[in-house]
């Protein structure tokens, strides 16, 4: 194995994982999909999958992904961070919204009621491998059909699983979180940080 460079390939497109990743001082590059690649297919949920098993699973799947796209571009080896978010209520999992109306149909679901929200996290580096999982609990104050129909209207429930941003509007709603808010957020970053340190990296 050669010698680990001093960044590492982060495999999302998630702006708040990088602020998460410049928080903890490492260095990274993105390493996105390309535009033929099919990444939605990767987060299909399997028949009977419990939430934490179909988080790991996704993760997984997308750190080998990367893993050939970084082959096939013929970049400059180094680590690749991977990492996916799930919303669980039971288990009955809420990954990203696909409409206006399903994000108010999480909501309304959630409201009021703790759910655990699990990060998943998955680091290859030649044919080392190091993850794990956080996982943390939320409970959200009772959301009226005004204050679900205004936040939905922002705009800040797309693209995010459980249709909500703890780090935004959502946290007026947050009553009370147990765990890791930076998993909550995307990237756990205890986790983080003793997965890139098990594989060699300083930080």
């Amino acid at each position: 194995m050669p010698p680990v460079p001093d960044f590492i390939y982060l495999a999302s497109q998630s702006p708040r994982r990088s602020q998460l990743l410049d928080q903890l001082g490492v260095r990274h590059a993105l390493l996105l999909a390309d535009a033929d690649e099919d990444t939605e297919s990767l987060e299909v949920q399997l028949r009977s999958e419990a939430p934490k098993t179909y988080v790991q699973r996704v993760t997984a799947l997308k750190l080998q992904a990367a893993q050939q796209r970084l082959v096939r571009r013929n970049l400059l080896p180094a680590p690749i961070l991977c990492a996916d978010t799930t919303v669980a209520l039971g288990r009955s999992i809420f990954g990203k919204p696909e409409d206006a109306e399903d994000a108010k149909r999480m909501l309304h679901a959630l409201s009021n009621r703790p759910h655990r929200v699990m990060t998943a996290i998955a680091i290859g580096w030649g044919d080392q491998y190091a993850v794990a999982c956080s996982e943390s609990w939320v409970t959200f104050a009772e959301w009226s059909e005004a204050d679900i129909e205004a936040y939905v209207a922002s705009g800040e429930p797309m693209g995010k699983a459980g249709a909500y941003a703890v780090q935004g509007r959502a946290a007026a709603y947050i009553a009370h979180i147990s765990g890791s808010y930076s998993g909550i957020m995307g990237l756990p970053l205890f986790e983080t940080a003793q997965a890139l340190r098990s594989l060699g990296l300083c930080l």
